[in-house]
């Protein structure tokens, strides 16, 4: 079996792959990757907001400046129960200038016990389970060019990506403790240190 690779390019001082350096040798390869049809088309309009947009549009601007760039007519959105209020927003928006078809974490209704899963309140007679899949399967079915999440919970964000047949982007990352803003943990050294007790 092929040993895996090793990497640790958050360790590096230098980046000098900022410059053009290719310090893993693998350039050429890589390259290769972004000649792939799908990718190449998504590659470039990621490259041409990056470029026109830089600094100047909100995260929700760009994921439609996006959408515009791949000529995408129909968005998918895939949202937390919890982020109701938002989601709505959020496809006011949208809609605007795409069709949105929207699906809710809780679609179907199924009860978390049918498939032996942990309950938040064990207490409770029934919980109803989060439905990624269910959630990337009708957005499929409704033929989205592209699906948006706002605020699905860890893992089940992995697996609507796994399952979505469009390309998926993120335009609100869960957080249920820091107001969905998950880099705050990272920015308050309050919680810096709950989370690296030792100082690192």
């Amino acid at each position: 079996m092929k040993q895996a690779r090793t990497i640790h390019c958050v360790s590096c001082g230098h980046r000098d792959c900022v410059n053009g350096r290719d310090c893993l040798a693998d350039a050429d390869r890589q390259r290769e990757l972004y000649e792939v049809e799908g990718i190449a088309r998504l590659h470039r309009a990621a490259s041409a907001i990056e470029a026109r947009h830089y600094c100047r549009e909100p995260r929700i601007r760009e994921v439609m400046l996006f959408a515009h760039e791949l000529d995408v007519q129909r968005l998918g959105l895939a949202f937390c129960i919890g982020l109701s209020e938002e989601a709505k927003v959020v496809a006011d928006i949208l809609g605007r200038e795409f069709d949105v078809i929207s699906v809710c974490c809780k679609v179907c209704g199924i009860d978390k016990q049918s498939l032996g899963l942990e309950q938040i309140d064990p207490q409770k007679p029934r919980e109803t389970m989060c439905n990624p899949v269910g959630q990337a399967v009708l957005l499929n079915e409704a033929e989205t060019q592209l699906n948006v999440l706002v605020g699905l919970c860890v893992g089940h964000d992995a697996i609507f990506t796994m399952t979505s047949r469009a390309p998926v982007t993120t335009l609100i990352c869960k957080d249920r403790v820091l107001a969905h803003n998950p880099a705050g943990a990272i920015y308050s050294r309050y919680l810096r240190r709950t989370l690296l007790p030792d100082g690192a």
